[in-house]
């Protein structure tokens, strides 16, 4: 009752208890019946002895809306569970609900604060950041004490019985004033209501930065193929992230500062970031700390640095980031101010930064605003100030000078996470549309029936099928007698690779099922007589592929929110102790494919190393492409594919294994 009349609401209020006859000046009736008037939104702060029985008075009396804070989780609950029960009369009434579980909502445009937690008092109506949370920690950890950001709505959602993140999305894109949207994310638990939500915020132009907990929970699915074996669940989120441009962070402090990054007035210039210092040495820790966090920091040009030397003192070199501060002296402060406008004037400067510490006590000295007005005067380009530790949250100049659209930012590493977020949602909204084809329909009909069935096919299949889609497969024959494997060697040709194609042998390099570099008609009968000996008789020959190249590998694995999800990355008999891949999900095109390889940490062997020439990387983006057609076409009967080596080479690239598993039975995906 206290938020609700800090916050001014406006419209009519009542408390409910048969024990009171006012709460805070608020008149108080016994129950619902009993109000002069319909409301239309209960607030239902009662445990779970009582709630259910709260939420059948609210339902009728006629009321449009609720909150619920209590877990409905009570001890020796009996089914149907108490949590189901309120859920299914929810879903029956259309009654929107906030909760249950949670910590409630601050609509600050409104002035309608439903929290039962105490805040600070400061709020104003004119924000234009949204946090929606469903940690009520995570929610008010940042609103309670970070009067830097003025937020127009922040919710804690809860179990989300009702009313999902991406519903409170779409509210807060539909007001003028949001300008970033900031989520503290455990699940989805609308996949394509968020997906739709991300769509319509990119539609407005308006950023989404996420900080998705429990990245480190592998998903929850047997794994057949190495892709299978690789792929987390968390991967998928990060596909998604990817696909629609949201911007991940890893903890609160980063969230807090990139959503006030974001929410400042001027946009980002295309290059990397400058910045300013009076220490040598904290000049390098933010160098160090830009190459961790891949904040990219400017080039700047000849001009620059002419200009540079004309106002630094002697000893001091003229680059980004820039230590000015010399001698010291009447005259340091203008060389600062200067020295900023000139490096935010460079065309490969995108954003500044003065990093600089904060006065004993953790003042802010005033000079520092100088420069930041210089800087921005010269340019146009937004800029910053940035401690390297000392908190300033509280400090009524920091609060000034951020509301007035130049940030006063805590730490380096929160700052350059922010510098790497806005950076990269603006190449993602100069990023060219995604216009991929479409699979060949004909070979779409013919795989979809067996694979619907859930069966894994062999490498011959498989190979059949990839081919099918343009994908280049290791061209092979299958046998099962000494004369049939002649007769392929005779189609083929030397050299030759033998596999055992004996069924329910998955991955054949492990029963020694594979015998390779087979030159002559001799050793291929005793290449076979080995395997057909040991393993039984039939068998795949394919050529031996001598080519020299880069081991690639593509997978596709079955996300059970977000469907099917495509690895690419290094591949090899190692690939999954290496486990440099990326993820996407299908369809996409070959230049997503390209920018994915060149995010790769083994990158550089693509390009050739000492005496090896480059390889054909657009040709494995080519065939990623293919592979993404596919995968979006099929991607509801397969549960996992996995084309591993794919041998990238000067000239092209060929896959000479491949394993397809289809959609095995309970396997389910939610789209």
């Amino acid at each position: 009752m206290r938020n609700l009349l800090a916050g001014g609401y406006e419209g009519s209020l009542y408390a409910l208890n048969p024990r009171y006859r006012g709460v805070c000046g608020v008149p108080c009736f016994p129950r619902l019946e009993d109000l002069p008037q319909t409301v239309e939104h209960v607030v239902l702060a009662l445990g779970d002895a009582n709630v259910e029985a709260g939420l059948d008075a609210a339902i009728a009396h006629g009321a449009r809306a609720a909150t619920i804070f209590t877990g409905l989780m009570p001890q020796n609950d009996p089914p149907p569970l108490l949590r189901d029960r309120v859920a299914r009369k929810i879903a029956a009434s259309g009654l929107v609900v906030c909760g249950a579980n949670g910590m409630g909502f601050y609509n600050f445009a409104d002035g309608i604060w439903v929290c039962g937690f105490d805040t600070r008092d400061s709020h104003a109506r004119t924000g234009n950041v949204t946090l929606i949370s469903h940690s009520g920690a995570g929610m008010s950890g940042i609103i309670d004490c970070e009067e830097r950001i003025d937020f127009n709505l922040a919710v804690s959602t809860g179990q989300e019985v009702a009313v999902t993140m991406d519903e409170y999305m779409d509210w807060a894109l539909n007001r003028p004033e949001t300008r970033v949207i900031g989520l503290f994310m455990e699940t989805a638990r609308n996949p394509a209501g968020l997906i739709a939500a991300f769509e319509k915020a990119n539609e407005k132009g308006i950023p989404v930065v996420v900080l998705k907990v429990g990245r480190t929970e592998l998903a929850a699915r047997l794994a057949v193929s190495h892709s299978g074996a690789i792929a987390g669940r968390d991967d998928a989120y990060q596909a998604l992230f990817d696909r629609y441009g949201v911007q991940r962070v890893q903890d609160m402090d980063e969230l807090a500062t990139t959503m006030m990054m974001f929410a400042q007035p001027h946009p980002v210039a295309a290059g990397g970031l400058v910045a300013i210092h009076d220490s040598g040495g904290e000049r390098q820790l933010l160098i160090d700390l830009a190459a961790d966090t891949n904040a990219p920091l400017a080039d700047i040009g000849p001009a620059t640095t002419e200009r540079l030397e004309e106002l630094l003192d002697p000893g001091l070199p003229p680059v980004n980031p820039l230590d000015a501060w010399g001698a010291g002296g009447p005259g340091a402060d203008k060389i600062m101010c200067d020295c900023l406008a000139a490096l935010m004037s460079d065309p490969q400067a995108a954003l500044g930064a003065v990093v600089q510490d904060r006065a004993p006590h953790g003042a802010l000295y005033h000079h520092y605003f100088e420069y930041l007005t210089a800087g921005h005067a010269a340019s146009g380009k937004p800029v910053f100030l940035v401690s390297n530790r000392q908190g300033s949250g509280t400090d009524p100049e920091a609060v000034e000078w951020t509301r007035a659209g130049f940030p006063v930012i805590d730490g380096l590493r929160p700052f350059l996470a922010g510098v790497r977020c806005l950076l990269a949602h603006r190449d993602f909204r100069d990023r060219p549309t995604v216009r991929p084809g479409s699979a060949d329909p004909e070979a779409v009909s013919r795989w979809r029936a067996r694979l619907a069935r859930g069966d894994t096919l062999e490498e011959y299949d498989s190979s059949r099928m990839l081919r099918d889609f343009g994908f280049p497969m290791n061209p092979a024959r299958l046998a099962d007698n000494p004369a049939s494997v002649r007769q392929a060697a005779g189609e083929l040709g030397f050299p030759l690779v033998l596999k055992t194609a004996e069924k329910g042998i998955l991955h054949k390099t492990d029963c020694g099922g594979v015998r390779l570099d087979i030159a002559t008609p001799g050793e291929l009968d005793e290449a076979y007589a080995d395997l057909a000996g040991r393993l039984g008789p039939r068998v795949m020959a394919a050529p031996m592929v001598a080519i020299t190249g880069v081991e690639m590998v593509l997978g596709l694995v079955r996300d059970e929110q977000f469907g099917p999800l495509v690895m690419l990355g290094f591949g090899g008999i190692n690939v999954e102790a290496i486990r440099d891949v990326a993820y996407a999900l299908p369809p996409f095109d070959r230049a997503t494919a390209r920018r994915l390889v060149d995010s790769l940490q083994l990158r550089s062997l693509l390009d050739g190393l000492r005496d090896r020439p480059p390889v054909d990387v657009d040709a494995f983006c080519e065939a990623a492409e293919r592979f993404s057609l596919m995968a979006a076409a099929l991607g509801d009967v397969i549960d996992e594919i996995d084309i591993n080596p794919v041998i990238v080479h000067p000239g092209g690239c060929v896959a000479v294994d491949a394993l397809v598993v289809g959609s095995r039975p309970g396997a389910m995906v939610v789209s």
